[in-house]
């Protein structure tokens, strides 16, 4: 088995991991750009010939600690490369990461070059020679945290070149994120049910090309003649010409019943040449009509009755220039697929929000993607028909207006104090009635996307519903009509249209309820806080970024963090840091081992502007980071999860380790400091042993909002003081 690993752009971490399921990686897992998987080589070759995603497929051959250049060097030399490499062949070296004593790429290729060349010519008396363009093998080494990964690149080069591209046009969009696109979109649905696709801003024919191949299943590596593990000894050339020969024979049929409903559209004559070249040497130019055309004068294709896909990667202004003149472009745009395209589907990638309202469209998905390094959005639309409807709203169930009149009654008792209080972030319902078991969020947004908002009907307000598991007893059919109803009354009670609702459903699985694969949109509200701002995703994770029942707890932190160092553990988002920043704490440091949640934090303190070397955000395990640290801390805040088995620390169980935990943080707490421990386990007990050192005391209800009050359990909240400090004052 091999242990493998498929690179590819940001945001196309989980499309890429349910594509290499479907090609048979059964434990495939996503990570930050890419995908872990393992396998036979055989899935290997499967991934290189068949990822329509990845850009590349990296077999791992060693992983060893690399603290510096000798280390890595040794590392590098106890491989037996002879396995790999003949004498005579060439190969050439990739390298990425850094840290420590190691932060130079060029360096670390340089002494894992050395390692490869000196252990050859000690063994033969021969050396390798380096060829940068089309070696033998391609070795990929990455240093993180003074570990060194070295792998070989099975792809030899990044997978987007298919071999077609002969022009790229303007704005080049590489074949795996038009892919994304097509994907995301529902192209292979539309394409399945005999539909056309319509690029009004074709450039050089990638979305049209890369659409072309995949309805007909034509394999995106077929017409590439080099890979990356043709010239390695271990490569397996009967496997391989077996995977060709069945991709030939699928890429045949699928030919064959292709129908010519491609249509791309360009202003630009020169560039829809190359799109003509494009669709050649793709063996797809029979397929696809071109045309110039502005999209201003955009009109559905000639004699085609079925629905189908119209998508484009327009300009976006900051690359291209001419910015002024294509918010013209894009309303004319807009208006043209309202008024010809009804009951299409539409996708639009953008740079700009503002060019994206300019459409005049509501999208109904919102997915962030990367074109190069560009952050873009891409936006889905359902071109229902050409105005919006008046909504029909279906009567509510026995059931439903039950819940519904809950619900109404809790926001009749609790409105006064929200508005008194200022609280826009709040708890609606928590399964107030048992056989409606769920709970109802409410946030009421003030912008999106970093308050990019314009022409946006912003505040807004959204609800997140979150499923809890139904008993045993309760049938599947009859759990999920009672959450349809739940979602049904949430949105009636609280005029909340249901795109405007997010929803986590459980699913069983073995081991017990699971909860159910969430949206990746890539779609972060803003919503505020005590006068602060945070950004929170209702779709994407488990968790919003917002722990609302924490809500007194981060007012009760900012209130005792003035000219205090303070330290938060655990810090998810980091949202105690910046209410701690806002109340003039001297230095916030906030430890988190997820590099998601610490580029989410980071963001929130630029919201708020608090920058600078104050405020450290550092990506560590809690525990190993505090067995190493000697920094002094008048307030910590400690708020772990009930379990964590992370594959890149230890586990952590917090009934069995807060003792241990607890201990660590009281050796970094300065005479006079104060800890302020939580966590949600509902059944949790403190560790007897703590009041020996700590003087405890339970302040749980004084932590939990009066919101959340159904539900007093939500979380325990102690604070601890050294028994030998004076008390401070606060």
């Amino acid at each position: 088995m091999a242990t493998l690993f498929a690179t590819c752009p940001k945001g196309l971490e989980y499309l890429l991991r349910d594509e290499l399921r479907a090609l048979g990686a059964d434990d495939a897992r996503e990570a930050l750009a890419g995908v872990h998987f393992s396998g036979p080589l055989e899935l290997a070759y499967r991934a290189c010939l068949w990822s329509r995603l990845a850009s590349r497929v990296l077999l791992q051959l060693a992983e060893f600690d690399a603290p510096d250049a000798d280390a890595l060097y040794a590392g590098a030399q106890a491989i037996d490369w002879s396995r790999h490499l003949a004498p005579g062949g060439t190969f050439a070296i990739d390298a990425v990461g850094g840290g420590g004593a190691l932060r130079h790429t060029q360096f670390i290729a340089l002494r894992t070059k050395d390692a490869i060349v000196d252990q050859f010519r000690e063994r033969s008396g021969e050396r390798p020679d380096v060829d940068v363009e089309r070696p033998s093998i391609r070795i990929n080494v990455r240093v993180h945290k003074g570990r060194a990964s070295v792998a070989l690149d099975l792809a030899g080069q990044p997978l987007h070149r298919r071999g077609w591209r002969q022009g790229t046009g303007e704005a080049p969009l590489k074949e795996n994120l038009a892919c994304a696109m097509l994907m995301r979109a529902g192209w292979p649905a539309i394409a399945a049910d005999g539909g056309a696709l319509v690029d009004p801003m074709c450039g050089a024919g990638t979305l049209l090309v890369e659409g072309a191949l995949m309805a007909a299943d034509v394999a995106p590596g077929l017409r590439r003649d080099y890979w990356g593990f043709l010239g390695w000894r271990g490569h397996d050339a009967p496997a391989w010409q077996a995977l060709l020969d069945e991709a030939q024979v699928r890429a045949t049929t699928g030919l064959r019943a292709l129908q010519p409903v491609y249509f791309g559209y360009d202003h630009d004559a020169d560039v829809l040449q190359e799109a003509k070249r494009n669709a050649q040497a793709a063996g797809v130019a029979g397929f696809i009509h071109l045309a110039r055309q502005s999209a201003e004068h955009l009109r559905r294709p000639a004699g085609v009755e079925r629905p189908g896909l119209v998508i484009s990667n327009p300009p976006y202004g900051e690359r291209l220039g001419e910015r002024a003149a294509l918010g013209t472009v894009y309303r004319a745009f807009g208006a043209r697929l309202r008024e010809e395209f009804i009951g299409w589907r539409a996708a639009v990638i953008v740079a700009d929000d503002e060019l994206g309202h300019a459409l005049g469209l509501r999208a109904d998905k919102r997915y962030v993607l990367y074109n190069g390094a560009l952050e873009c959005r891409l936006l889905t639309f359902d071109l229902a028909e050409a105005a919006p409807r008046e909504r029909v709203e279906r009567p509510l169930s026995e059931g439903a207006q039950a819940v519904a009149n809950r619900i109404g009654k809790n926001v009749r008792h609790l409105r006064k104090r929200l508005e008194r209080e200022g609280v826009s972030c709040w708890r609606a319902y928590d399964a107030d009635i048992p056989e409606y078991a769920a709970a109802i969020d409410v946030y009421r947004a003030i912008g999106a996307d970093d308050e990019r908002t314009r022409g946006e009907p912003f505040p807004q307000t959204w609800l997140h519903v979150q499923e809890y598991a139904p008993p045993r007893d309760i049938p599947e059919h009859v759990a999920r009509d009672r959450l349809r109803d739940l979602v049904h009354a949430a949105g009636h009670a609280l005029e909340v249209p249901r795109e405007r609702i997010a929803l986590k459903t459980r699913y069983k699985a073995k081991g017990g309820s699971k909860y159910g694969r969430f949206d990746q949109r890539g779609e972060f509200l803003v919503v505020e806080e005590g006068g602060l701002k945070f950004r929170v995703n209702l779709f994407d994770y488990l968790d919003t970024g917002l722990f609302l029942d924490h809500r007194p707890m981060r007012l009760r932190l900012r209130e005792l963090a003035r000219g205090r160092h303070v330290l938060n553990l655990f810090c998810y988002t980091a949202t105690a840091s910046v209410h701690a920043a806002a109340g003039g704490a001297a230095s916030t440091t906030s430890v988190d081992l997820s590099a998601t949640y610490l580029e989410w934090a980071a963001r929130n303190f630029t919201l708020n502007g608090h920058t600078g070397s104050r405020h450290q955000l550092v990506q560590a395990d809690v525990l190993a980071w505090l067995r190493h640290d000697r920094g002094r801390y008048d307030l910590v805040f400690v708020d772990p999860p009930t379990f964590s088995n992370s594959k890149r620390a230890d586990d952590f169980d917090v009934q069995r380790d807060h003792a241990e935990l607890l201990r660590l943080v009281g050796e970094r707490l300065a005479p006079d400091g104060l800890i302020v421990f939580s966590n949600n386990l509902r059944r949790f007990t403190l560790d007897a042993s703590l009041a020996e050192r700590f003087e405890v005391r339970d302040i749980t209800p004084s932590t939990i909002p009066f919101d959340f009050t159904r539900n007093a359990r939500i979380h325990v909240c102690y604070e601890l003081r050294q028994r030998s400090a004076r008390p401070a004052n606060s």
